[in-house]
């Protein structure tokens, strides 16, 4: 077993977790990682993202992530809404991609993220197309398939 570290830095494939976090007006919440980050530092991310802990299942580091990362309960519903491929893209990271609507406030860990904000889905997609580098690299693949796995499903439910 290697640590987050070193499968990183020797492009080893390991397992992640991204959540896609809405508010009831079907805003996305985004965030902007730590610059002490050691990947994709200060860039714009998906509401909240992590690893999968040896012996623990997609779902259960989901919520993990979501309460460390958003302050929101490890029991939030969650809806998968696809997996990728381990790449160059993902960090050689198999990733499940969860949708859920937060239903209460979102207190971001100031150690992981140094800003966040609501956007609008037409919002966010013109920010993504003006300015793709201002994301991380799992977010711009994300993004499509979140898109239109979520086209439907706006609304609270």
């Amino acid at each position: 077993m290697a640590t987050r570290a070193a499968a990183h830095a020797s492009g080893l494939r390991h397992r992640s977790v991204h959540m896609l976090v809405f508010n009831a007006a079907g805003e996305l919440y985004v965030q902007r990682r730590s610059f002490e980050k050691d990947c994709s530092p200060g860039l714009w991310d998906s509401s909240a993202a992590g690893h999968v802990a040896t012996g623990e299942n997609y779902r259960l580091a989901a919520g993990r992530e979501l309460h460390e990362e958003l302050g929101l309960a490890q029991n939030t519903a969650l809806t998968p809404l696809f997996k990728l491929d381990a790449c160059q893209a993902t960090g050689f990271e198999f990733t499940w991609v969860y949708r859920c609507v937060a239903t209460a406030t979102v207190v971001p860990d100031p150690v992981e993220i140094i800003e966040g904000r609501w956007c609008g889905v037409e919002h966010l997609a013109k920010w993504i197309d003006l300015a793709p580098t201002d994301f991380t690299t799992t977010f711009q693949s994300i993004w499509p398939r979140g898109v239109d796995n979520i086209g439907s499903r706006l609304a609270v439910e």
